[in-house]
Order: structure tokens, then sequence, then C-alpha cells
């Protein structure tokens, strides 16, 4: 009798012992390729966080989760954040995760020659942070001046490109970081001049960028273009950048448009056709080849420039010239109109 006791002792022990190796240590997850991400809101208790991992499709065994959770006490000590669990992840070892906050950084992809509000739109989508939050610190301008600029031009500054940043970021940070590795940027060219074109300042190097960002988006071309630019700046020309007129006509209307004759006419601040000078503020945010194609003009005697149709633009010296190319391309332009409903 005895041993029989002693047999089923030991045959309990060896089932729990199962159990607990089962619940505890190995895998809580279902099948799965690679690492999935989950995101732990902030003053998540361990009810909110299992529910979290079953919604991501992380979690298999809840009861086993937070039955080692509450034992440990780890569940009082989650972190929120987004979080990259691996599959075969034990709850043990998920829990370690959480309670030590080993978070996975997210991507904030900024798009180039965007709109200030889709520019806002993008970075704050992967973020925990809202839209709203991301414009109030781009419209702070106490903030702006710390970082050496206003809030006109401070959006402009958020260089294209692919950026990684923990969820929970603040969107101070965020715009700080993207900040300072444009004005990176701007340094590097700035320190290999012996002279800043124009003596353009960074904010006047982003309004000049943001032209040519609108411009083309050949980077081989960008600083012909910025040359155009730079030459009539340096006769004493108007600019005439047909950019700061759709943009004109993007603030009074809400959107982009084909331009009509009657546009460059319209008396606006941006209107580089009726004011002297560059407009009083960036019409985009610029890429990095745009920036340094502002500051670094190609040299030549180019003052005029017309679409060829197909993206890319031809330049020419005289007003005569330059013309007959444009009447060229309206010609095109207008062939196309009308061949478009036949196809």
């Amino acid at each position: 009798m005895n041993k029989r006791i002693a047999a089923l002792i030991l045959l309990i022990v060896v089932i729990g012992a199962v159990a607990v190796l089962d619940l505890f240590f190995l895998s809580a997850t279902p099948g799965y390729e690679g690492e999935r991400s989950v995101w732990i809101p902030p003053q998540s208790d361990l009810a909110a966080t299992a529910d979290s991992l079953e919604s991501s499709h992380i979690l298999e065994k809840r009861s086993g989760f937070i039955l080692l959770a509450r034992l440990t006490g780890w569940g009082d000590q989650i972190k929120a954040g987004h979080y990259r669990i691996p599959s075969g992840t034990s709850s043990m070892d998920m829990l370690g995760m959480l309670r030590r906050g080993l978070q996975s950084p997210v991507s904030v992809r900024v798009p180039g020659g965007t709109r200030r509000e889709r520019l806002i739109r993008a970075m704050a989508r992967p973020m925990a942070f809202s839209e709203q939050a991301l414009d109030a610190v781009l419209s702070d301008s106490a903030f702006a001046a710390e970082l050496g600029t206003d809030t006109t031009h401070l959006w402009a500054y958020m260089l294209p490109d692919t950026y990684s940043f923990f969820w929970l970021a603040s969107p101070e940070d965020v715009v700080t970081h993207i900040k300072r590795h444009t004005d990176r940027v701007i340094m590097s060219v700035t320190d290999t001049l012996a002279e800043i074109p124009a003596s353009m300042t960074p904010d006047e190097t982003i309004r000049m960028a943001g032209i040519i960002e609108w411009e083309t988006s050949h980077i081989e071309e960008k600083p012909t273009i910025s040359g155009v630019y730079h030459n009539r700046i340096r006769d004493g020309w108007r600019l005439d950048a047909d950019p700061t007129v759709q943009y004109a006509v993007m603030l009074r209307e809400g959107d982009k448009r084909r331009l009509l004759f009657r546009d460059y006419d319209i008396q606006h601040p941006y209107n580089t056709y009726r004011r002297r000078g560059l407009p009083p503020g960036p019409i985009t945010n610029p890429s990095a080849s745009s920036v340094r194609a502002a500051l670094t003009p190609e040299e030549h005697r180019y003052y005029f420039f017309v679409a060829r149709g197909d993206g890319t633009h031809i330049f020419s010296r005289t007003l005569s010239e330059h013309r007959r190319r444009a009447n060229e391309y309206y010609r095109l332009m207008r062939e196309r109109r009308q061949q478009a409903p036949s196809q």
C-alpha cells in the first residue's frame, strides 16, 4: 500500500511538474514565423496586458501567463511600450521582457515634399502620441526657438527618411531628433563651402530647397535648377517659381490643381511672380538632395527652364528661347489632354 501511495504521489508530482513546465517554461505562443508586435498602452493592468497579447495573436496560454505573473508579482511591474515577441517565447521569458521594458523601436517614415498636415499624419501614425499633440509641438514658438528656428519653418525641417523611435517617445523628442539630423545635413554641406550661396541662412536654405523639391524628382537636375534660381537672385530678378504659386493656390483653395495663367497674378505673399526674393516660409519639407542642391548650385548661364513632359526639364539662357520651348510644352500637354478620353 505504501508503495502504491508513494507511486501515486510521485505521479502527481511528475504531472504537476510537467504542467508547470508547460505553463511557465515552454512556448506560450502559437506557431508563427519570426516575431510579432504588441503595443502595451500606459496604465495597462495584467488583464489588459494579456488581452493585448491575445489580440496580437501572441499569447496562447493566458492562464499560465496570468498565474505566473501573480505568483511572481511581475504582473505589477509590466512596462508600457512596443514589444517584438519571437515565436516560441515562454510565459516566463515574455513576462521578463515586459517587466524589464525590453522594447523594440518603431519605424517612423517621414515622407518628402509633402504638406504640413500630411507630414503630421505620417509621423504620428506609428507613435503613441496623437496628431494634435504633434501639431501643438510644431506650433510652439518657444520650442521652435530652442531649436533655432520658428513655427513657420520647423515642420519643413522634418527631413524625409525612416527613423527609429520608441513608441512612447514624446513628440518633442521626435521633432528634436529629426531637426538636429537636418541641421547636421546642412552643416555637412556648408562646412565644405568657402562661401554660402547668397549668404543663405538655414531657414532660407530650407525655403529654397523646398522649391527645388517641388520642381523635380530627378536628383541629377536639382543643382541645375538651383543654379537658375541663384542666377535670378544674384541679378535681382524675381524667382518666378511655379511651386510657390501652386502653394499659394493650395493655401487659398485647400488642394493642388493645374495652374492657370490667371494664377500667376494672384496677390499672395508666396507668389514669387509678384514678390521678389524667397517666399516668407517653406512650401514643403525638402529631401537631403534638395538641401544639398540649394547650397551647391550648378554654375551656368541659364535663367529659365520648362518641363519636357517626362519629368525632366529643358534649360534656356534667353527669354525668347524659353518661350519657344514653353510653347512646345503647352502644345504637348494639349495633345495629351485631347488623347486622354480615347485611351
